[in-house]
């Protein structure tokens, strides 16, 4: 892993050096725009509208236009702002980790700690994790003021950066305005689809289906050309045939809690015969105990 940032935790008095990593990568397929006539990769063009030219990376700058006036700004005036130099993740508060809704939550980093602030750093990371709090955060990365929530996370502390709040729309619908009756039998079969469909998260367990089919149709594409039957290669698709006849809700939860229980059961079933195996050796030592068992006392009797 390389280090996208470097810095400092400071609370109070504290200041714990840390280096930033990006703890997520995107595992999407790479794909490209290209000609469908002949081919050909289709390229993007930097290209000035004055002049005409094509203008390199180096000698862009950023503007900001209003009232038909532009504002040029350039990479040097950006740098002299104040909380662009600022190389501090500062803490402003702790609060309960249940009060950070999921929904402002942005990007995740790991940070790591300089050799000589690990203690410093231990202590924040169990603090934070026996006190069940989250350190609310401000600090500068590439070129933007962030909020963030700093928490413990396995053995590391993770920074999350958060949405700001004018960042986060109010859900403005109808339906949630006038939200429909609903009555005790469709909450009670809900709470009932609900509970036979608990269990633990278990983030392994699920795949990105559409990426698999993406990998399956470049290898397939790659090995039959043109000629590829994708039907045979991703197999026929069912008849389509769902609830969508089914109009009673209750109906629907009703049916949707049987399906579930059958899916469960039908996985049980293949579990049971690993699972009798073993008990089925047990009565056998049982009945061999017993029967040598008399053998002891006849073979007394006779000696006596």
């Amino acid at each position: 892993m390389r280090a996208i940032w470097t810095g400092a935790i400071t609370f109070g008095l504290v200041n714990v050096p840390v280096r930033l990593y990006s703890a997520t990568q995107d595992h999407d397929v790479s794909l490209h725009q290209v000609h469908d006539a002949d081919g050909g990769r289709i390229r993007y063009e930097r290209k000035c509208e004055v002049c005409g030219e094509v203008v390199d990376y180096a000698d862009i700058d950023k503007a900001y236009e209003e009232g038909g006036t532009t504002v040029v700004l350039t990479s040097d005036d950006l740098k002299a702002l104040p909380v662009e130099r600022s190389r501090e993740i500062e803490v402003v508060e702790f609060v309960p980790s249940e009060q950070i809704d999921p929904v402002r939550f942005d990007r995740s980093y790991f940070l790591e700690p300089d050799a000589n602030a690990a203690k410093a750093y231990a202590l924040l990371l169990d603090t934070l994790r026996e006190t069940d709090r989250t350190a609310v955060v401000q600090f500068s990365l590439r070129q933007k003021t962030r909020l963030g929530a700093l928490r413990a996370y396995g053995d590391v502390m993770m920074l999350q950066s958060l949405l700001w709040d004018d960042e986060v729309r109010e859900a403005d619908f109808d339906a949630v305005k006038k939200p429909p009756k609903v009555s005790d039998n469709e909450k009670k079969m809900a709470a009932s689809l609900v509970e036979n469909m608990s269990d633990d998260f278990d983030p392994a367990s699920f795949t990105d289906d559409y990426q698999e089919q993406l990998r399956t149709l470049v290898a397939a594409k790659l090995e039959q050309g043109d000629a590829l039957d994708t039907a045979k290669t991703f197999g026929e698709e069912g008849d389509g045939e769902g609830s969508a006849d089914v109009i009673d809700l209750v109906e629907a939860l009703r049916r949707s809690v049987e399906a579930n229980r059958a899916k469960r059961a039908g996985s049980a079933e293949k579990k049971e015969p690993t699972k009798k195996a073993a008990p089925t050796k047990a009565p056998a030592k049982k009945a061999a105990a017993k029967k040598k068992a008399p053998a002891k006392k006849t073979a007394a009797k006779k000696s006596a």
